[in-house]
């Protein structure tokens, strides 16, 4: 009976010493981008593995993009011809502006026989009149080349529009990576088909990581953003590690305890999630636990 009772004493001791010695505990996270396929076609190459290192823009994948080339081709050859095609103004009217010019001259030569009783008023009349359809041609034909050059600019331009979509398309075959990070899955492989929107890999930037821990209520009017409070890393067993992180983004909603998440009150109910920066050496990894000491 007396170790019994004896037993009862010792747990009741230790549940009463096993207080908690940190303020909130958390899980580390990372940005996590999911990148997909903006093209539809055979996967040329992938070349990412998982776990590796990927820079910002640099191109990792192709999708296959022959015959968007080939599209482009074509309707640069019909740019062409329309550009050939587009009238040379000043040849065409050339002749009637030297027509004009010599009925002009000749009016010169009738009016001082006019003057001089040499010619009669009817030939006068009549290159003037002769004048009068000459430009009355040349305003016409003036009008109809500038409305056939118009037209071919603006049938030029809109295949010019085609020729750019048709460029963005085919940039958009080029798997690229819009951070830099490390690979943390890899969804496709080459010689797969890629469809719009299909995820090829996900990708995350390790160097920074974010511990999401969580506050009650009580504690939140001593922390604010832009705060540096102190991170242990628990990696199991003994192995416990210091960080320095500040405080990036307070949630501004409760919401329930997670079930795998301690806080400071264990009659906390509702607790408010925030987020804390941490300089990553290499050590830390997505999933693990942390601590928080204010």
């Amino acid at each position: 009976m007396k170790r019994i009772v004896y037993v009862v004493v010792a747990m009741l001791i230790v549940s009463c010493s096993a207080e908690v010695d940190f303020d909130a505990q958390g899980v580390f996270e990372a940005v996590e981008v999911v990148v997909s396929s903006e093209a539809n076609g055979k996967i040329i190459n992938f070349d990412v593995v998982e776990g590796s290192k990927v820079e910002v823009g640099k191109i990792v994948g192709v999708v296959d993009s022959v015959q968007l080339h080939l599209q482009r081709r074509q309707l640069k050859a019909q740019q062409s011809a329309l550009i050939v095609s587009r009238p040379d103004v000043g040849k065409q009217v050339a002749s009637l502006r030297e027509q004009i010019a010599k009925q002009k001259n000749e009016l010169c030569r009738v009016e001082n026989l006019l003057r001089a009783g040499a010619a009669t008023s009817k030939q006068h009349d009549d290159i003037m009149a002769q004048i009068r359809i000459l430009e009355s041609q040349l305003d016409a034909t003036l009008s109809t080349l500038d409305k056939n050059s118009v037209t071919i600019d603006n049938n030029s331009a809109a295949l010019e529009a085609q020729i750019e979509s048709l460029d963005d398309r085919i940039a958009k075959c080029r798997i690229a990576s819009p951070v830099s990070g490390t690979v943390l899955v890899k969804y496709a492989e080459a010689g797969e088909l890629a469809t719009v929107g299909k995820p090829m890999m996900k990708v995350a930037n390790l160097d920074n990581l974010y511990l999401r821990a969580y506050f009650t209520s009580n504690q939140l009017s001593k922390i604010n953003l832009g705060d540096t409070v102190k991170i242990i890393a628990d990696f199991g067993g003994d192995e416990r590690y210091e960080y320095t992180g500040g405080i990036t983004w307070i949630s501004p909603e409760s919401e329930f305890t997670p079930k795998s998440i301690q806080t400071k009150d264990s009659r906390a109910n509702l607790v408010y999630a925030v987020k804390i920066v941490v300089k990553n050496d290499g050590r830390l990894k997505i999933g693990m636990t942390g601590e928080v000491v204010l």
